[in-house]
């Protein structure tokens, strides 16, 4: 079964700094239908304007993955941990007992386009961690690659795993799934028939009780997926 999030569908908080699209509820906005999938809590796809940013805030007992789509992302957090984020880089931040941190767009003449992806963890307590990894774009080039997991090159404290493909037009991805296993897949460029159905920038879909993802790019693409228990 899969059932499509529209982006148009999606949340929305238009700021002079900030245009931001919820897949889920988040701060202001509240979706009764789309609060989480599984264990898949918050997905912002947020434009980030030149110099703007979000200013040293708290977290806890959250994991929590930025993807850049362009531009960069400047990170600072009171464990220590900090970092420019670019384009092919995967930030994972494990806010564990607590963690104040700040995200900028450094840049004084681009925007940054990113998601922000937050996964509840397998329990609570944790301790602060920061890392941040880069995956060069043959790794991800017309496959799903493992990005983030237990086990994956971005260890997250959840049974889930991140995969992310960038599909030159044409192309396609596949994945076997595990009975019992749901997934997520969201489009963050181009535009993927989706075991048959279309999906463009924007949407994403849950999906259960499927056996194989088929994704196909009918425009370059870039796409997400989410394996979660």
């Amino acid at each position: 079964m899969i059932q499509v999030r529209p982006r148009n569908e999606r949340g929305r908080n238009k700021l002079p700094w900030l245009d931001t699209h919820f897949t889920f509820s988040f701060d202001s906005y509240y979706d009764p239908q789309h609060v989480q999938f599984r264990s898949l809590r918050v997905l912002n796809e947020d434009l980030v304007a030149p110099g703007g940013g979000f200013p040293m805030h708290p977290h806890r007992d959250m994991e929590i993955l930025t993807w850049i789509l362009d531009g960069t992302l400047e990170h600072r957090d009171n464990t220590g941990g900090s970092g420019v984020i670019r384009p092919g880089e995967l930030q994972h931040l494990s806010a564990g007992t607590g963690v104040m941190h700040s995200e900028f767009n450094p840049s004084q003449k681009h925007p940054v386009h990113l998601l922000q992806i937050w996964i509840l963890p397998e329990r609570k307590g944790l301790k602060p961690e920061y890392e941040q990894l880069s995956f060069p774009d043959a790794e991800l080039r017309n496959t799903f690659a493992l990005v983030a997991g237990p086990q994956a090159p971005v260890t997250i404290h959840q049974d889930a795993n991140l995969y992310i493909a960038r599909l030159d037009n044409g192309a396609e991805a596949k994945q076997s799934r595990q009975p019992g296993r749901h997934a997520w897949v969201q489009v963050a460029r181009g535009t993927i028939n989706l075991n048959g159905t279309e999906l463009k920038a924007g949407d994403g879909a849950a999906i259960s009780g499927e056996r194989e993802i088929r994704a196909k790019a009918t425009q370059p693409a870039e796409v997400l997926l989410f394996d979660l228990e």
